[in-house]
């Protein structure tokens, strides 16, 4: 889970110190083909994995990674719009949002927990968002969007997790995402790549890939009580990035809806594991 915190934190800074050169859709292009190759060579070397190379859910894989192209692209744009902590803040809306869709997608019940995630949920959003106030930014309303979007793509892996690997899911997702982020290119960008840039393109190529991977894992191996908490520390240590960085001030809004938030996902996971 530490693995994940700091991928998911280099990848911010990465987007963040590119973006002035370089558009959304040809850094991911560039995480996206060097997470096919270096998946390959893993095959390569690892004949165990080589099954993962044949999905047996194509249609899902495409499903779920067109509207994972739509979400990380516009995470990635939002976080060249807003300061560091709001976006990683509202994306904590995300579960909200799976509470929600699970009810008809995956015909599961609301229960109480996930009531109260979902109320306390909103009631954080609107602490960050502060409707009506000059310091609402249109950007944030990207950032809902995003979060539902990684909602969807949460009950898609979901579905997949049943008959397809970690390794399947992620190479499929760059497999998939890299000729959609091709489109968006307009120039051969790779022209403009200077050595300060190399470190940035690696950030985001390992931090991509890593912070899927050990997160999966983490689910994976780990109670689910023990995994989200810490997964929640990533709101308190991007804030410090951007404060430490980028000279963006702490907004106490931010660390009291995502308060409300992670106290809605807390009570929500403290009365999933309670036994029937």
């Amino acid at each position: 889970m530490s693995g994940a915190l700091l991928a998911f934190s280099a990848t911010a800074i990465a987007v963040r110190a590119l973006a002035p050169t370089f558009s959304i859709f040809e850094m991911l292009a560039v995480r996206n083909a060097a997470g096919v190759l270096i998946l390959l060579a893993l095959a390569f070397v690892k004949p165990e994995l080589r099954p993962g190379l044949k999905p047996r859910r194509f249609k899902l894989h495409l499903a779920r990674n067109v509207i994972h192209f739509a979400a990380t692209d516009g995470w990635a744009f939002g976080l060249t719009l807003l300061p560091l902590a709001t976006v990683f803040a509202l994306e904590f809306t995300t579960p909200a949002w799976v509470a929600l869709l699970a009810i008809p997608l995956l015909n599961e019940t609301m229960t109480r927990g996930r009531l109260v995630a979902v109320v306390l949920g909103f009631i954080g959003i609107l602490i960050i968002l502060r409707p009506g106030m000059e310091t609402l930014q249109p950007a944030s309303f990207l950032m809902l969007g995003v979060a539902f979007c990684f909602a969807l793509v949460a009950i898609m892996t979901k579905r997949l997790t049943m008959t397809e690997s970690t390794f399947s899911i992620l190479f499929f997702m760059n497999l998939l995402q890299l000729p959609m982020n091709l489109l968006g290119v307009s120039r051969a960008f790779w022209l403009q790549v200077q050595p300060s840039h190399i470190v940035p393109f690696g950030g985001i190529c390992l931090g991509g890939l890593l912070s899927h991977y050990c997160l999966t894992n983490a689910y994976r191996w780990g109670d689910a009580t023990m995994v989200v908490p810490l997964d929640f520390m990533r709101i308190p240590l991007i804030a410090f990035v951007g404060w430490q960085f980028y000279g963006e001030p702490l907004d106490p809004y931010v660390f009291l809806g995502s308060f409300c938030i992670i106290v809605g996902l807390l009570y929500s996971l403290h009365r999933e594991a309670k036994p029937a």
